[in-house]
């Protein structure tokens, strides 16, 4: 026997197989025959009910299918679940009006997933960049000078000319790209990287956060990027009689950035002397603010293609004597009176008997912590006489080191200003020297000092002078792997926090007061 599977079949089965022995059982058992009619009158009566709710049920869907048509009939009879409307409510917008039914008991949802903003891009990750291209446009007289790389261009122009994104050379502006040519100088070979134009060139100053660290101000990063990425125009020496010479860069120097004339430039040092972009970065982390941006750069026509530091050449720094390369004529012993008056500490004016000069008491502390962390010893110990020095050092090759018995009489050297703020030094030549041991450090540029600024002393004890440091040396690509990655440059800051701990024993020490230098 099988069981039905329509609902009003299934209840006629149950009452015929299951009600049926019991009726007769009941029949004929012994009870009243009053009792047992009432109760086979009041079953009889339950499925009466029962049979004509079916057979309602059943006339008005037979109706509803008579009314819609006799397409939709026999949909109706091979729907599961009649109570469903059919008119098309639960069917998705699209395909109402539509000549194709669909079955009825298909019930369409849709999750639109919904995000407020993009995901944020971690610092150690590096974003996709799509590749742009374009054309450079030849100045006058440049045809014979074409090499491959612009015959390539050439030939590239013709065939990508229907790519969609292609940029002609006419049409840089408007599509937001900078328009550019290429710009050949006397005394430079052409064919270089840095006089062409970068295809959508990967920037040298790595930021791949939202924001550049906070130490480092929009300036700062603006200034960096132009003396890492910017167009070269040429080369031109400092003056007539020095070795070192100018990258001329193209822009122009309206606004803040100064420039050796019309065009913003930057001083190329020598390989060795890398430390320059270190002393930058860590000058900005202690909070002083007092050294021209450095970074480190490649060109095939500077140093042979080796990294070399390049700072921003600062045309508003004062005059210096070719001596001293100072603006301002000092030696040890004047200076050390200077250290006992603190001129213009808390804005007092200087009597005329003391012989200060124009620049703020705090400013020399702040260049003794910073020249002891990175042992610079060529502004306040010209003559190397508070250490060892080897035999590359300047003194000793100047023949400079035996002159330490009268000491107050040697000059110092590198003390600067600029011309619209005397109060205030900027640090040049900033040279430093990770291989002095700690035996070997230079205490005599602390002599004097009774002060220490408190934003620099602060960051010495909080233990994050390693991550900034890190955090900050890695926006310099070149400079980062010049230095051999992270595992060389974690060496360098060992050296610094070693001598960090150092200074503050000997604050601790001495007695040196730390205070807010905010002026």
């Amino acid at each position: 026997m099988t069981c039905p599977d329509k609902p009003g079949k299934l209840i006629n089965w149950f009452v015929c197989t299951l009600c049926g022995p019991r009726v007769r059982k009941l029949w004929s058992s012994r009870r009243p025959r009053t009792r047992r009619n009432l109760l086979l009158g009041t079953a009889c009566a339950i499925y009466l009910g029962f049979l004509v709710s079916q057979v309602g049920r059943a006339s008005i869907h037979h109706r509803r299918a008579t009314e819609n048509g006799p397409h939709q009939s026999g949909d109706t009879a091979k729907a599961p679940f009649p109570e469903l409307p059919l008119d098309g409510t639960l069917a998705p917008p699209e395909s109402q009006n539509n000549e194709t039914t669909l079955q009825p008991n298909v019930v369409y949802i849709t999750l639109r997933s919904k995000r407020s903003k993009p995901a944020n891009i971690r610092g150690t990750v590096k974003p996709k960049r799509r590749k742009k291209y374009a054309v450079a446009s030849p100045a006058p007289g440049q045809e014979g000078l074409d090499g491959p790389s612009l015959q390539l261009q050439k030939a590239a122009r013709a065939a990508d000319a229907e790519l969609p994104g292609y940029v002609q050379g006419g049409n840089l502006a408007k599509s937001g790209e900078r328009p550019w040519r290429l710009l050949l100088v006397p005394g430079v070979r052409g064919g270089g990287s840095d006089f062409q134009l970068p295809q959508a060139r990967e920037s040298n100053i790595r930021i791949y956060s939202e924001s550049a660290p906070s130490w480092l101000s929009k300036e700062d990063i603006s200034r960096m990027r132009l003396l890492s990425d910017g167009v070269v125009v040429g080369l031109q020496p400092v003056s007539p009689h020095s070795r070192a010479s100018l990258l001329v860069l193209q822009g122009s120097t309206s606004g803040s950035v100064p420039g050796c004339g019309p065009s913003p430039c930057g001083l190329v040092k020598q390989p060795l002397d890398m430390s320059e972009v270190f002393a930058f970065h860590l000058d900005r982390i202690l909070g002083l603010n007092r050294t021209l941006p450095a970074v480190s750069r490649k060109s095939e026509f500077i140093q042979d293609g080796r990294p070399c530091p390049v700072i921003l050449w600062d045309s508003s720094l004062s005059p210096a004597s070719n001596e001293t390369h100072s603006s301002v004529k000092l030696t040890w012993g004047t200076y050390q009176q200077l250290l006992k008056w603190k001129c213009w500490q808390n804005g007092r004016v200087p009597k005329p008997e003391w012989g200060c000069t124009e620049i703020h008491h705090h400013e020399w502390s702040k260049m003794a912590l910073f020249d002891f962390l990175l042992q610079i010893y060529n502004r306040l110990d010209t003559n190397c006489c508070g250490f060892r020095p080897q035999k590359e050092d300047a003194c000793v090759q100047n023949g400079l080191r035996p002159k330490c018995d009268h000491q107050d009489s040697v000059a110092l050297a590198h003390i600067v200003q600029r011309k619209h703020d005397p109060r205030h030094l900027v640090f040049i030549d900033n040279k430093g020297f990770f291989d002095r041991s700690d035996d070997n450090l230079n205490f005599k540029l602390l002599k004097g000092i009774k002060e220490f600024p408190e934003s620099a002393v602060s960051i010495l004890k909080s233990q994050h002078l390693r991550q900034k440091l890190l955090q900050s040396l890695f926006l310099d690509k070149v400079y980062w792997e010049s230095q051999g990655g992270r595992q060389g440059i974690e060496k360098l800051i060992d050296v610094v926090e070693q001598r960090a701990q150092i200074l503050l024993t000997y604050i601790s020490a001495h007695g040196v007061k730390v205070l807010p230098m905010n002026e």
